[in-house]
């Protein structure tokens, strides 16, 4: 086989294990990359080049640039800032969302963006009586736009150091500007004015609740249809005992969420000491309800008045929370973990992509975006706001006062970007300087900077760039060009410049963005310099369409980050996501030919 067959066969290969999710992206790039080094299509300098690329110390400096000034405390006081100052009205709250969102993610990653905003912002939509999923999809498509108009965008990123390869000049900090601030505020008045008609008119718990008080968290998470009430029977085998002897969640797979004892409530503890006449509240699948073998010991009694003041007592709260980005709690399990012991809590149920789970938690994996809900303490509630893995949610983080050294970083953070701006040859060390800076002022440690870095899209960037190196260096690219350009029969710049944006956009709802344009972004380059067409216009046409991942929440990890929470299905995404996804793909073929002329 040739070496643009064997190419091909890699590439096609690596595309059904992304499309079928069969593999994580960045498993599948690197495998990519030691198929191309192991088959002598590259050289080991080659296959090993995409860890040196200036793409993935801009990348890497980036993590650390944003974490520190997370840490200063000024990226939460501009996004509180915006949100108070736009907050009156569903309208008005859902402009100041995507403005405050779009802003961060100028400087920082979206994911980090909408991680900042996610807490604050779910207290207030309780507090003004607005629907969570009015604006937590606003939240997600907020950091997307903001990240189209700065380089500092992993897509943008790869295909600056891809266009560089292939015609030896790179995108400067300021160049996708010109074309992307026009998308964002397009992107945001089209949410404003008619998107946010379009998004679900009620959240999980407005979907499914029984009674007027909207943010009842019992009926967001659907525990009605799993609860039981059972008194412990005078003299029977379990008065007397423990609650961890008593087998009923070991043997019987029934949960106790609540125990009542005249008419106080007992806290849910191992060494509890059950007692004739105390009232359980018993979570349970139906197949696994209260058995026979139990019935001489539990009563089972009339649902009853049961709210969630029912489990919402002075001393303790319902709490939810939702599992962050890069969390180390992913994929785990709640016993792996310990997370009851750890934390002294008790999850009830978990939301995973519009569907409640609620029993037999303790031996699921969890997932990025998995909204949870959590009963326990004051106490607890302190232990949880440590843990960098949740995002606790309905509340506002505790306010970050900024010190000496918070606007020192600040400084660090805006000398860096102006130096960037000024001397875009030297933007990648300009950018670790800043990073570095940061550590020696001790904003951060450095063991902090290493967590503060996503190495997940580190690995799938330097995976994936030496395919770039593959389809120039076997002419796949060139092959594949030829086949676009005499499909589309000399139609034109503007034609072959929309073709690529569609197949971009198309690619980017089913597989990550970074993997789509690595690949597309070599042949449509290799195109442009066919038909004389100006490589850097295409260039920036299928970075900026990589960033349209609004039709399925599988495009962008903001909008798994943001589903649970909101309540949201892949039908919302795509009433929503169309629309603008067209609107911002006309704006784009408008736009990109007056700013970079494509002949």
């Amino acid at each position: 086989m040739t070496q643009i067959g064997l190419t091909l066969l890699f590439l096609g290969i690596a595309a059904i294990l992304l499309l079928g999710n069969i593999l994580r992206a960045d498993i599948v790039a690197l495998m990519l990359m030691l198929a191309l080094g192991l088959s002598g299509i590259l050289t080991p300098q080659e296959a090993f080049s995409g860890f040196g690329r200036q793409a993935v110390i801009i990348m890497l400096s980036a993590f650390i640039l944003a974490e520190g000034l997370r840490r200063s405390g000024m990226t939460e006081r501009l996004g509180t800032f915006i949100i108070k100052l736009f907050g009156a009205g569903e309208r008005r709250l859902i402009f100041g969302v995507m403005a405050a969102s779009a802003f961060l993610s100028l400087f920082m990653n979206n994911i980090a963006a909408a991680s900042l905003l996610l807490p604050s912002l779910s207290g207030v939509a309780r507090r003004m009586k607005i629907s969570p999923s009015k604006l937590l999809m606003p939240l997600a498509f907020g950091t997307i736009l903001g990240g189209m108009a700065t380089l500092l965008t992993t897509t943008n990123i790869i295909v600056s150091g891809l266009l560089r390869d292939a015609t030896g000049t790179a995108f400067t900090l300021t160049d996708f500007a010109p074309v992307g601030l026009p998308l964002t505020f397009a992107g945001i008045f089209f949410m404003v004015l008619w998107g946010r008609k379009l998004l679900p008119a009620q959240s999980p718990a407005q979907r499914h609740k029984e009674e007027e008080e909207s943010d009842d968290l019992l009926n967001t998470y659907q525990l009605s249809e799993r609860l039981v009430r059972a008194e412990v029977c005078a003299s029977g085998i379990l008065d007397g005992m423990t609650l961890e002897n008593s087998g009923l969640r070991e043997e019987y797979n029934l949960n106790v969420i609540a125990i009542q004892r005249g008419k106080s409530t007992l806290p849910i503890e191992a060494k509890t000491v059950l007692r004739g006449g105390d009232v359980l509240l018993i979570m349970a699948r139906a197949e696994d309800s209260i058995p026979e073998t139990l019935k001489d010991f539990l009563n089972v009694l009339p649902s009853g008045e049961w709210q969630q003041d029912y489990l919402s007592t002075p001393d303790m709260k319902l709490i939810e929370a939702a599992i962050a980005p890069r969390s180390p709690l992913a994929s785990q399990t709640l016993s792996e973990i310990r997370f009851g012991h750890k934390f002294d809590v008790k999850v009830l149920a978990v939301w995973r992509r519009g569907r409640s789970i609620r029993t037999r938690l303790a031996d699921l994996p969890l997932e990025f975006g998995d909204g949870l809900l959590i009963q326990g303490t004051e106490k607890s509630l302190r232990l949880l706001r440590t843990e960098p893995g949740l995002i606790l949610l309905a509340e506002s983080a505790p306010s970050t006062r900024m010190t000496v050294r918070g606007w020192l970083t600040t400084l660090i953070m805006a000398a860096t970007l102006v130096l960037a701006v000024l001397f875009p040859e030297q933007i990648a060390e300009i950018m670790l300087s800043g990073a570095v800076m940061m550590v020696l002022i001790r904003t951060m440690s450095m063991d902090q900077a290493y967590r503060a870095i996503d190495w997940r899209s580190l690995f799938l960037v330097a995976g994936m760039l030496p395919v770039g190196v593959a389809l120039n260096k076997t002419g796949a690219s060139t092959m594949l060009a030829d086949a676009i350009l005499s499909s589309l029969g000399g139609a034109g710049h503007l034609v072959l410049l929309a073709g690529f944006v569609l197949i971009t956009v198309a690619l980017t709802q089913i597989i990550n963005g970074a993997a789509a344009v690595t690949v597309i972004a070599p042949i449509a380059i290799a195109a442009a310099q066919q038909v004389g067409m100006e490589p850097r216009s295409i260039a920036m046409a299928v970075a900026l369409a990589s960033s349209m991942a609004f039709m399925s929440p599988l495009g962008h990890s903001v909008n798994v980050m943001v589903m649970g929470a909101g309540g949201y299905t892949f039908k919302d995404y795509a009433r929503v996501g169309i629309p603008l996804t067209i609107l911002l793909i006309v704006i784009l073929l408008i736009v990109l030919p007056f700013v970079i002329p494509l002949g």
